[in-house]
This record gives structure tokens, sequence and C-alpha cells, in this order.
């Protein structure tokens, strides 16, 4: 009993000792140099949290080898057996393996990589956070903003926020409208004279402009409101305190990220999604659904399901179940998903170009520009999410839609959930029916006249 017990032990031992060990491009990471290594350098890192015993860590190890080979000199790679190290598996909140973080521009928030689990779509990866941490630096050299501060790596496309969409709180007005609401809110406790408070300022007003209806943003003068900068403990300036949505028991979380906009947006947008539903799948049965998923969303997912005949509610549903899995997955990007049957909108699957691709089919549209991209892998779970991906980030190819306009959509009944049955073949009854005599031919009138 003792040797067996001794054989797996030292199997176990042995598969953590040799995971990467004789990998010099991955470097194993543990407690006591992580915060020195990664949180605290210069460096982008990768670093995959694993256990031992996983068999889809296990799988990963050739791919993810092959990628910190190609990498090397450019982004550091780590990997942490977060089996053996459970508090630092927990600090980052790695709930199943492998998970892999991107440590990038802003360390103290790490990114989950969504992407493919291939070399090639974690260097793509890489290789995105590279251009962010260029252009944060580019943009830091902007310091003679002239409204003040740097704008690192913020989207140049974003509109100047509105200092008025910033709530002024005060000791009086506070629990009603942060504490008392159901709102999330993200407040700043200041002091006027603060240097990093103006330099702020014009940040969190931008940021409160784009999280109108997501985010409440306010801003409190501790130096006046002390009742409320002493109940959150406040010691420095600025200090942010996040209230999640929904009803509030005082407590505030201490936000940790960066100090521009997009960090602020970016950060507030995440917390956001963890509150957010998983989007419905919606069915196409009038122009109403086709106008709301579509016009009132950034991007509209539409799929094209087999028709019930050929892939029954069994099948259907498991189409359905998959949609559902990746909106859950890519829920932050608030777009609208919809599907239609084959056949059932041919106006929709020809503005689409969908019917020569065969069933199912999928199309993300972006209505304001009337562009869209067609799904040519498979529609699986994997497929679609590496789809859903690559259009988020702007990668992809893309045509007009046929006549630049949503099309017309013809009302429908929705699908009751059943399985679909072939129309019924009534039999004729011929026995009540009269048939008329036959009449006698000419030959046969002449031959009754010659007898």
């Amino acid at each position: 009993m003792f040797s067996a017990v001794f054989l797996v032990l030292s199997i176990f031992v042995s598969s953590v000792l040799t995971f990467y060990e004789n990998n010099n491009d991955i470097i194993e990471l543990n407690p006591s140099t992580f915060q020195s290594t990664v949180v605290d350098s210069d460096d982008i890192w990768i670093v995959e949290f694993y256990a031992p015993w996983c068999g889809h860590c296990q799988a990963l190890v050739s791919e993810y080898s092959k990628m910190a080979a190609a990498l090397k000199g450019l982004v550091k790679v780590g990997a942490v057996n977060a089996d053996q190290y459970q508090p630092l598996g927990q600090k980052y909140e790695i709930k199943g393996f492998p998970t892999i973080k991107i440590f990038g521009v802003n360390k103290n928030r790490p990114r989950d990589y969504m992407g493919s689990r291939n070399a090639q779509g974690m260097i793509d990866e890489a290789f995105r956070e590279l251009k962010n941490k260029v252009e944060a630096k580019l943009g830091g050299k902007k310091s003679s903003d002239s409204r003040g501060g740097s704008s690192g790596g913020e989207r140049r496309s974003r509109k100047v926020g509105d200092p008025k969409d910033v709530i002024e709180l005060t000791d009086s007005n506070f629990k009603e409208t942060v504490l008392d609401s159901n709102d999330m809110w993200l407040v700043e406790f200041y002091a006027p004279w603060c240097g990093h408070c103006q330099k702020l300022a014009p940040h969190w007003a931008d940021a409160a402009t784009e999280l109108k209806g997501k985010v409440k943003l306010g801003a409190l003068d501790a130096t006046v409101h002390t009742i409320m900068s002493r109940k959150y403990e406040i010691k420095g300036f600025p200090t942010i305190k996040f209230f999640p949505q929904g009803p509030k028991d005082g407590n505030a979380e201490e936000y940790d990220g960066g100090r521009n906009a997009e960090d602020i947006i970016n950060w507030s947008l995440e917390k956001y999604a963890e509150f957010t539903p998983a989007p419905e799948v919606i069915q196409v049965t009038s122009a109403a659904n086709l106008k709301e998923a579509c016009e009132d969303s950034p991007l509209c997912v539409i799929s094209i399901l087999p028709h019930i005949l050929d892939c029954q509610s069994a099948c259907r549903n498991e189409y359905i179940q998959i949609l559902k899995k990746v909106g859950n997955r890519y829920k932050k990007n608030r777009w609208g998903w919809i599907w239609a049957e084959a056949m059932a909108q041919p106006e929709l699957e020809d503005s689409l170009g969908i019917g020569g691709f065969g069933y199912p089919a999928m199309a993300v549209v972006n209505a304001r520009k009337m562009k869209f991209s067609i799904l040519k892998g498979p529609f699986s779970y994997d497929g679609i999410s590496e789809f859903i991906r690559t259009v988020s980030v702007g990668r992809g190819s893309s045509a007009p839609v046929k006549g630049a306009k949503l099309p017309q959509i013809i009302d429908t009944e929705p699908w009751d959930g059943k399985d679909g049955e072939l129309p019924v073949e009534e039999d004729i009854d011929l026995s009540d029916v009269e048939l008329p005599e036959e009449e006698p031919s000419a030959d046969s009138s002449s031959k009754k006249t010659e007898l």
C-alpha cells in the first residue's frame, strides 16, 4: 500500500517539476517572484496558470512553447503552477485550468486571454498588447495637451467629455444619490488644490460621458464634505471608490485601474459586464426585432439556422445554446444577437449574401456603416468565438450591406419550440362524387342506326 502511494506521489511530483522545467523560453513563477518579476517589470507578460494534472494544460504545452519561442526578446512568457500555489491563483481569480492572462500596460489589471489556444492566436494577442504599449508611450509624450495630462492610449475617435456628466456629490446627497440607487457608481474623492486631481479631471469627464447609461461617475470634494471622507477613510487624493449595482450596504471597493479615460472606461465596462445578464438570442419575426438588435447596438450578430424540417428542435436548440454561450462570453460588447429560420426572411439573407454558404450561417452587421462580415469557419463555440474576437478587434474582411439599408422583414409567427412536421396529404374520397355518364361516340351511334 505504501509503495503504491509513494509511486503516485512520485509521478505527481515529477509532473510538477517537469512541466516547463527544461524550457528556457518559459519562466516558472511562484508567489515570491511574481511581484518583482512580472508586476513591477516594464515588460509585457503572458502568464499561464495551470495544474499538472489538467489534460487541457498538457495539451497546451506544445503551442504555448511555440509561442514563447517566437516571442523571445519581445514579450516575456511565464507559467504558474496554480495547483501548488493556490493563494496566487486565488489572487488572480483563477477558476479553471488553463487560464492565460496578459499583464500589459496596466499590470494591476491583467486581461484574460480569450482567443484560440494555439501559438498564432497568442502571438497575435501579444502584438496587439505591444501596439497598445507603444501607443500609450506616444500618447504620454503629448504633455502639452491643453486639457492637462497625457492621453496615454486613449481612443482618438471618442468625443471630448462634458464635465456636466460628472455628478457633484455632497455629504447631504450621497446616501440618496449613490447608496440608495440601483446604479453602478465610481466616485472620486478629491481636493481642489491637488495637482493629480486637476490632471485627472478631463479624463474623468471623458469617461463619464462615454459611460452614460451604464456606470455613473461622481466627484466629492473631500476637504468640504468630511463626513463621507471620514466614512470611507480617505487618506490621499484623488481616491476612487467603486459602488456596485443594486442596493448597497455602504461598503465600497477600491478602484485599482489606471488614471486615463481609457483605463477608467475599460475598468468600468468590465465591472458592468459582471452584473450584466447574458444577451437574449431573439428570433427575427418582425422589422422591430431587427431594428432593436442592429440599430440600438454597436453591432448585431445575425444567424440563419436550418429549416426546422432539416434540423429538428434538439438540433436547433443546440445551435441556440451555442449562441447564448458565446453571447455570454462577449456580453460586455453589448451586441444584439438574433436568428432567423432558413428561407423565412429571404431579403435578409440576400442583403448579406448568406444563402450561398449553406446553413447554419452567420454575419456580424454594423448598421451605422451598413457593412457586414461573414463567418467562414465552423458554426461551433470555438469557431464563433474566434470570429467574434476577430471582428471585435477590427480584423477580417467586410462588405457593404445590399441596398445600404436594413432589409424588409416578413412578419412571421415565432417558433413554438416543437419539431417540424410535414403537411399531411389528405386522401380524396370519390364515393360520394357523381360522375357524368359517358356519351356514346359517333361510331357507336351509327352502328345502332344501322341495326
